[in-house]
């Protein structure tokens, strides 16, 4: 087999390992991100002693009731057009 053809064949490999171990990483690391999170949802549903129904309700609530500049605008998010 021709020499270069081995070469890039032992490359592809490697870098074939090293992606698969930087995804197992990035999976690892949303899981870790999303637990977090989930506490932190946690914390806050229970600093303020509400119930199962009573989160339910909140949420319906703030489902129906859009809060002004919340919905993916913030300051970063507007620029000047020149």
């Amino acid at each position: 087999m021709n020499p270069k053809i081995k070469k890039i064949n032992a490359e592809y490999a490697k870098n074939a390992a090293k992606i698969d171990e930087l995804q197992a990483r990035q999976k690892e690391l949303i899981r870790q991100r999303t637990e977090l999170e989930n506490n932190d949802i946690l914390e806050l549903v229970h600093s303020h002693n509400l119930g199962i129904t009573q989160l339910a309700a909140l949420l319906r609530t703030m489902k129906d009731t859009p809060v002004s500049g919340v919905q993916g605008e913030s300051e970063d998010d507007t620029h000047d057009e020149i």
